[in-house]
């Protein structure tokens, strides 16, 4: 991504996925990257989810999934964002393992595995919507990465 830092590339060149969070004027910037869009997608999610909670030794009880329709990559991204937060919200349901795939009609198959919001340590504000503000994902000379904006 454009102004990465050092320890950012290097971590990339390595040729796994990760995200990160950074603090965003009244809000919260999520930057995912992988080797495949479909990982990219999936990190984006886990790094949403861990802006506010610990879900490192929590198991999943329940597996969702999900079809996404074909739409142009920054769309797939919002729409699983949107997704998670709808889970969190709606049906107190927190993803804490996210798998995407290519579906054989451009869309995205997608499989959560969810805990109740009950059974996670919450450690900041729950994500409220997605912004569309400087939503970005594509490919990039390490293979793909995205960034977006949460309201929280």
């Amino acid at each position: 991504m454009v102004g990465d830092t050092d320890d950012v590339r290097e971590i990339r060149r390595v040729g796994t996925g990760g995200h990160r969070a950074a603090p965003h004027t009244a809000d919260l910037r999520i930057e995912a990257w992988a080797p495949s869009r479909e990982g990219c997608l999936a990190e984006a999610a886990r790094g949403l989810v861990e802006s506010f909670a610990d879900v490192e030794a929590v198991r999943p009880t329940a597996l969702e999934r999900l079809r996404l329709p074909r739409a142009d990559d920054a769309d797939l991204l919002a729409a699983l964002l949107d997704e998670v937060v709808y889970r969190v919200e709606v049906h107190g349901q927190v993803p804490v393992e996210v798998e995407a795939e290519a579906a054989s009609d451009g869309g995205l198959d997608v499989r959560l595995g969810v805990v109740p919001l009950s059974k996670v340590e919450v450690t900041g504000a729950a994500p409220k919507a997605v912004s569309w503000h400087g939503l970005h994902m594509g490919v990039d000379s390490y293979g793909w990465s995205c960034a977006v904006t949460v309201d929280v």
